[in-house]
């Protein structure tokens, strides 16, 4: 037997010490090391390549495209392909296969780098949808069908249509209304549902399911929400607007030669679980329903679509009650300060924070006691700030122009500037970068948001 003598400070004797801490996890992955979730403990000894008997994930025939059959039934779609580099390569992916290299294409403001990414390789000339700004907690609001007809009205070239729903903080658009107007344009819409994979399964988030919804390209996380190891996601395809053998093409390129065994074991595990996933997700929504209850004592925090809150007060189609969104808008601590209270203090990691808010991650694998903690940390919290109605604890997004030859060279973004998470840009190549969008930048950083430059 060979003996390794692994440094004490190590990654993976770190991740050990985290695990075995009492350090709550509400941020991903979606599984939330519950091991009721996880049947099995990887990977080592199941880690191969593609040997006689376990199939070809690019050129699938035997058990795994019994797991991509499972993932169709299951989603609803026409083709479903697993995914072992993230929704990244779905999104990658869908981009190219739907548009023609050096055409124009429609994106919401509000996506992902990966998404601009994928114009990028293509070289694709951009035109943004901008959603509008919620005024209470500083997130972006869904994507307006008349949005949508404007700007298709506007470009009507475009190839394709490219929106987030859910966001990252939760909100959800009108798939059906704005695919429709996409299709009647003859066009495709292409949704990345990197933080909606559990919605076809969860009532209290179901409405503007993408699938149902009738979007040709939905790419979903299925690490972000439900029981399935980080990396994991799944791509649903249908309709007529997209050749399923020119994505699989741009899958070969994009997603690699030499898939986990690992991770695509847990995204089986994860198909027969959703096959059989009625009586939690019914406990998972009692949860959210409880803490909801709970939520209605705060007097200073508030959280969306909770407690005392509602849908019509924000004006979003519809909302996913399984992000927590803490609003710290108008108290005397910003969002970034509550995520570090609940972590130094309560043993609570959220998944991210800005200036005025703070995000809690949950899943169907969240348990009774992780959202008793959370629910009594925010209560005795909320008990010890105050009120405060700061204006500018809000920041507004600035809205980027495109360079032209009168703009000074060092105005002008040579790369990419996005908080991550979550990952959404705040200026692209070619923007300028002016007094305004500087002034949003330099709050970020000094709220504590970490600001990556690329």
């Amino acid at each position: 037997m060979i003996s390794v003598n692994i440094d004490k400070r190590s990654l993976l004797k770190e991740l050990e010490a985290y695990s075995s801490s009492d350090m709550y996890p509400f941020h991903m992955p979606g599984h939330k090391r519950n091991k009721e979730f996880l049947p099995h403990e990887l990977p080592y000894d199941i880690d191969i390549t593609e040997i006689y008997g376990f199939d070809n994930l690019h050129d699938p025939h035997g058990i795994l495209k019994r797991s991509q059959e499972k993932a169709r039934r299951l989603f609803g779609s026409q083709y479903s392909y697993m995914l072992v580099n993230g929704t990244t390569c779905g999104i990658l992916s869908a981009v190219s296969a739907a548009v023609s290299y050096g055409s124009e294409i429609i994106i919401a403001a509000n996506c992902h780098k990966s998404v601009f990414n994928a114009c990028e390789i293509n070289d694709l000339d951009i035109h943004f949808i901008y959603p509008k700004q919620d005024a209470h907690s500083g997130i972006c609001m869904d994507i307006k069908p008349e949005s949508v007809a404007e700007a298709l009205r506007q470009y009507p070239d475009s190839k394709a249509v490219v929106i987030t729903s859910p966001t990252y903080e939760g909100v959800i658009s009108d798939i059906r209304a704005i695919a429709d107007i996409v299709h009647s344009c003859g066009i495709p819409l292409i949704t990345d549902n990197a933080h909606g994979a559990h919605q076809r399964f969860c009532s209290v988030s179901s409405e503007g399911e993408p699938i149902e919804g009738g979007s040709d390209i939905v790419v979903s996380s299925l690490h972000k929400t439900l029981p399935s190891l980080t990396q994991t996601a799944v791509a649903n395809l249908q309709g007529d607007f997209i050749d399923h053998r020119v994505f699989e093409h741009y899958l070969s390129v994009f997603q690699t030669s030499s898939p986990s065994y690992a991770l695509m074991s847990s995204m089986d595990i994860c198909f027969d679980f959703l096959s059989d996933s009625k009586a939690a997700f019914g406990r998972y929504c009692e949860r959210l329903g409880r803490f909801g209850e709970k939520m209605k004592n705060l007097r200073h925090l508030r959280v969306l679509c909770h407690g005392n809150d509602s849908i019509e007060r924000h004006g979003f189609y519809a909302f996913d009650k399984g992000k927590i969104v803490i609003a710290a808008s108008h108290t005397n601590i910003s969002g970034v300060r509550l995520m570090e209270i609940l972590r130094e203090e309560y043993h609570i990691e959220l998944e991210m924070s800005y200036p005025s808010y703070a995000v809690a991650m949950t899943s169907v694998c969240d348990s009774d006691e992780g959202f008793d903690r959370l629910a009594a940390a925010l209560l005795d919290i909320d008990k010890l700030i105050e009120y405060s109605d700061v204006p500018d604890m809000v920041i507004g997004i600035p809205q980027p122009r495109k360079a032209d030859g009168n703009t000074p060279e060092d105005m002008i973004c040579n790369g990419y500037i996005y908080a991550y998470p979550p990952g959404v840009p705040i200026v692209t190549p070619g923007d300028i970068i002016d007094r305004e969008t500087k002034k949003y930048i330099e709050r970020l950083e000094k709220a504590g948001v970490t600001v990556i430059r690329s």
